[in-house]
């Protein structure tokens, strides 16, 4: 299928406001070398499916809810016996957006589930890894609107990596600034 007809808003946003910004601040001659978001991964671990396998099902359930495609399962490398894990048991699970749907996911993720965190004090503008990438915890997968409050029966936590092709952490903070991250002062 063709996606071609529609463009994410913040795709657009990058193109006409964000990129020229970045140009005019760290005085790029190409054009390539100006930084994008490669790719967001979100993880969710679920430390309760040594119990109960049906757990990792409702987690990625979930998980497919909120990044709107499939999440792969990830299982146990090794076995645990202190854990009661087994070697290849699922206990979790991860999903790679790119594209229009990581700009969307972004969109729903700055401008939705962030503000509604509660005790929201800005995000950590030191969890960037040197290389461009950013990190962020989250620990009740509730905050996003695809999740029926209702209809959950627990509360998951999930990791969210930002890849991009800064080539610094310096470069990337500026991206994700204009993205609007509400980065802690």
């Amino acid at each position: 299928m063709a996606e071609a007809a529609y463009e994410p808003r913040l795709k657009k946003f990058y193109d006409e406001t964000v990129r020229p910004a970045l140009v005019k601040e760290f005085n790029y001659e190409n054009p390539m070398q100006v930084p994008r978001i490669d790719k967001i991964v979100l993880n969710m671990g679920v430390g309760e499916a040594v119990n109960d396998t049906k757990k990792v099902t409702t987690a990625l359930g979930d998980l497919a809810k909120i990044a709107g495609q499939k999440p792969a399962v990830t299982r146990a490398r090794k076995s645990i016996a202190t854990f009661k894990v087994r070697d290849n048991m699922p206990i979790g699970g991860k999903v790679t957006l790119r594209r229009n749907r990581m700009y969307e996911f972004l969109d729903r993720l700055v401008t939705v589930a962030l503000p509604r965190v509660r005790d929201f004090r800005g995000l950590n503008p030191k969890s960037f890894d040197g290389r461009g990438n950013y990190a962020l915890g989250i620990k009740e997968h509730i905050i996003f609107p695809e999740i029926n409050y209702d209809q959950i029966d627990q509360v998951w936590g999930m990791d969210v990596i930002v890849c991009t092709t800064a080539r610094n952490d310096e470069e990337a903070r500026a991206l994700l600034k204009a993205f609007n991250f509400p980065f802690r002062q």
